[in-house]
């Protein structure tokens, strides 16, 4: 038996905090740890009773939902790793994510069902569970597929399986691909408790009574932190919905109302909150604020450090493919003169980073170069895309793999690395990658279009 894998930190909770309110919606919907681990196993019963197992992959096709964070912790506890889709994209990107990672299963909404089984090409089709949202008309009767409340009233497994290891697959995430195809970053759940182990020994100490903010979707690698960080501390995650998500004025009085105590979002939502919409110091502000995903403009970050003066702030940063590699505490004051952003900061240990130039050679301190990373929490690679994942990583004269960020940063030698821009055609939009050429691709399905140029 692995205890470095995710679907122990469920079986922890419920254990030491049953009664506990594990995860709750905006409207008020909730479960305690005991209802949740029941929900997820009764999930991981039927994706059993399937077929699926270890290395095996389920679809989350969902909105953010309680049945979403017990679709998840099913999948992890049937063994499987779980491939989140972005429930607000393009019904044909949802399917290309699902067809890439070779889903045995996918757990969806009622009117994804019906797509994905009139749209569906791409070999066998996977067996569905279908959650039915509120207004939605019921699913029609499917052998492969089994309604949300069907798959409640199935017997669970048997708690926790031996066979389970951390080196296993837990999930993948997909983010833009600069050929026009989404690549999946396959992490195992060694990767995982690297970071986590990193954030209660660093960020924290984290609490069962703290609130978690669950703001970045599922398929965005923020949630990690969300999901999971909450569940080993035992606290509750506040789900934010899509929606809210997206609405600064609805979001900002959520939060007063919410009691969050440790946030994290991408930086434009926080400047959305306090230029926009004049946030005001809540009654009970976070006690942690992380923010990642993109550069925080220097005025914003002192606006928001005025807001909340007693708030750890963080600045983490890394890509999908090393969760967060390095970090950067803002300090209680920032000087009024400041113009430039804070630096990402120092690698977060045990990972390794150095700056290197085009070949791959160390350059000297205080010039810049791309970052690189090495260590546990770095993926195992694209899923499906061995020449892709080769050339992802560059090897030094021992032989060891590491990762190129693309990102290029600055040494100054102290180990407090600055941002200095990407080395590729790679942007950012509210903490998402976007690969400009598979905008390029997409505008030239277009019969009319010869050539698409993005810039």
């Amino acid at each position: 038996m692995d205890d470095r894998h995710l679907a122990r930190l469920l079986d922890h909770a419920a254990e030491v905090h049953p009664e506990r309110v594990a995860v709750e919606d905006e409207h008020g919907r909730s479960l305690t740890y005991r209802a949740l681990l029941e929900h997820a196993d009764r999930v991981a019963a039927r994706l059993v009773r399937w077929g699926v197992g270890r290395g095996d992959r389920v679809g989350v096709w969902l909105p953010k939902s309680l049945e979403s964070v017990a679709a998840i912790h099913g999948i992890l506890r049937a063994g499987a790793a779980y491939v989140p889709v972005d429930p607000t994209g393009p019904v044909a990107r949802g399917l290309t994510v699902l067809s890439s990672a070779g889903v045995k299963a996918a757990i969806v909404s009622n009117a994804v069902a019906r797509a994905l089984h009139e749209r569906w090409n791409s070999g066998p089709e996977p067996r569905l569970v279908t959650v039915t949202a509120c207004g939605e008309t019921p699913a029609e009767p499917n052998p492969s597929n089994a309604q949300w409340c069907e798959v409640l009233k199935d017997r669970a497994p048997s708690p926790f399986a031996p066979e389970r290891s951390s080196n296993d697959l837990a999930y993948i995430l997909y983010t833009s691909g600069s050929t026009g195809a989404p690549k999946g970053v396959a992490h195992a759940h060694a990767g995982a408790f690297c970071f986590l182990d990193w954030c209660f020994e660093t960020l924290g100490p984290f609490h069962a009574r703290d609130r978690f903010s669950s703001h970045a979707p599922f398929h965005f690698d923020l949630s990690i932190f969300d999901l999971f960080a909450a569940a080993r501390a035992g606290g509750t995650l506040v789900l934010v919905g899509e929606t809210l998500g997206k609405s600064p004025a609805a979001l900002a009085e959520f939060l007063r109302k919410s009691a969050i105590s440790v946030w994290y979002s991408a930086p434009s939502i926080l400047a959305l909150l306090v230029k926009q919409w004049g946030l005001v110091a809540a009654a009970q502000a976070p006690r942690v604020v992380l923010f990642a995903g993109e550069v925080f403009p220097i005025e914003p970050l002192k606006a928001l450090r005025r807001t909340w003066p007693s708030a750890e702030l963080w600045n983490l940063y890394g890509p999908t493919e090393t969760n967060v590699c390095t970090a950067y505490r803002i300090p209680r004051e920032i000087p009024a003169d400041r113009t430039m952003p804070f630096p990402i900061g120092q690698v977060c240990q045990p990972l390794e980073a150095r700056v290197v130039d085009a070949a791959g050679a160390d350059v000297a301190p205080g010039t810049i170069g791309e970052l690189v990373i090495a260590g546990p929490g770095v993926m195992r690679g694209y899923f499906g895309m061995p020449d892709l994942s080769r050339e992802a990583f560059v090897a030094d004269a021992a032989g060891r793999a590491w990762y190129r960020t693309g990102d290029l940063v600055c040494d100054p030698g102290d180990g407090c690395y600055a941002f200095h821009g990407r080395r590729d055609r790679m942007v950012k939009k509210r903490g998402h990658r976007i690969e400009l050429g598979e905008i390029e691709n997409a505008l030239q399905q277009f019969q009319p279009v010869d050539r698409a140029g993005v810039v």
